[in-house]
């Protein structure tokens, strides 16, 4: 039976996955607790790809004391070989007696298994304490087991009435600096960053993750590497010298018929990598990118991008977030908007709902979502 110290207990797992929030892509984030008898004997949260699962870190520091205690962890536990042996055979040498896992795995090869390789040795398992605060650690990767394609986030910096630049494109700064490294830690807890040519041939941005600028991350994890960057591109029009090229992977996406020209075969050779995908009227095929990356393994998909591709996102509804940090400044009737978006009629309206509001320096971020 589940009481009052079980659900802390699992609130105290939940509480150390997110310390893995900037470094665990592209494994999901999960956090372990061990206790018996309500006293905690071991924790531990899944720290960097590749390296021991929270359920590992956690028995390490019960010992054998982790005899016929309680887990609780946030989600199921791996029962498959992969950089790392099986946590729920770690589980069952351990000799736990019972394994609460928040909710199971969403990966369609593998979930339930974990579960019932613990139900065979003779564990007792209760799956769904907290799920709704487990499933919020990992929206991008359950998207992704469950549709093929990443979360998507889209960000925007926009004036009072809705400006994202001047008529000219001057853009720096509408925002303060607090806003700024809030944008970098969004930054971090994503696999991916996109955005359009028009923008890199604009404002030249690296769009990297860079610590200084991060700021205070409290007991959070650093961040184990840059996201991919990735540019859509229909012409192979990028610069060599573009700045978005240094400090990492990066990914073009570029008509089929681009991919034999010149500048397509020299951004490979700088290590780009280019592929061609479908273009529509509107711009790139969004389905097929979206694909394409979720192939790649990408959960947390940041689009960083000028006002038509964060339109096209907008009106083809592949929107799960947008972030929009709003300045308290005019920036005039003729600046350029924050979406290009063909409405004609009121009933034509995308309706948000505001999912978060809070006050980032001089600037309000509004965090909403698709109603």
């Amino acid at each position: 039976m589940i009481d009052s110290r079980d659900i802390e207990l699992m609130g105290r797992a939940v509480r150390l996955a997110w310390r893995g929030r900037y470094s665990t892509h592209p494994n999901p984030r999960v956090g372990c607790v061990i206790a018996k008898d309500g006293k905690i004997l071991g924790e531990g949260w899944h720290e960097r790809a590749g390296e021991a699962h929270a359920e590992v870190h956690a028995l390490s520091q019960a010992g054998l004391a982790a005899r016929g205690a309680t887990a609780y962890v946030t989600l199921e536990p791996c029962s498959h070989f992969g950089r790392t042996p099986p946590c729920a055979r770690a589980l069952i040498d351990a000799g736990v007696a019972h394994v609460i896992a928040a909710t199971e795995d969403p990966n369609p090869a593998v979930s339930g298994r974990g579960l019932a390789m613990l139900r065979d040795a003779g564990i007792r398992v209760t799956v769904g304490l907290l799920a709704d605060e487990a499933a919020k650690l990992n929206p991008g990767f359950l998207k992704r087991m469950r549709s093929g394609r990443p979360f998507v986030r889209v960000k925007m910096a926009a004036s009072l009435d809705g400006r994202t630049a001047m008529a000219s494109g001057e853009s720096q700064w509408i925002t303060g600096p607090e806003a700024r490294r809030d944008v970098q830690r969004l930054r971090a807890i994503s696999d991916a960053i996109l955005t359009g040519v028009g923008t890199v041939l604009a404002d030249d941005p690296s769009l990297t993750v860079r610590r200084s600028e991060l700021g205070d991350i409290g007991d959070a994890t650093e961040p184990a590497r840059q996201p991919l960057r990735v540019i859509a591109d229909r012409d192979a029009r990028t610069p060599a010298s573009a700045k978005i090229l240094r400090g990492g992977d990066v990914r073009l996406f570029c008509s089929c018929e681009a991919l034999a020209t010149a500048s397509a075969q020299d951004l490979a050779a700088l290590g780009v990598s280019v592929n061609g995908v479908a273009w529509k009227d509107n711009g790139i095929d969004l389905g097929e990118t979206l694909d394409a990356l979720g192939e790649l393994g990408i959960n947390d998909l940041l689009v960083e991008a000028g006002p038509t591709l964060a339109g096209t996102f907008i009106q083809e509804r592949l929107v799960d977030e947008l972030w929009l940090y709003q300045a308290p400044v005019f920036l005039g009737s003729t600046g350029r908007p924050t979406a290009h978006l063909p409405l004609e009629s009121m009933a034509d309206k995308v309706q948000w709902r505001v999912q978060d509001r809070r006050q980032v320096g001089a600037d309000q971020r509004l965090i909403l979502v698709p109603r």
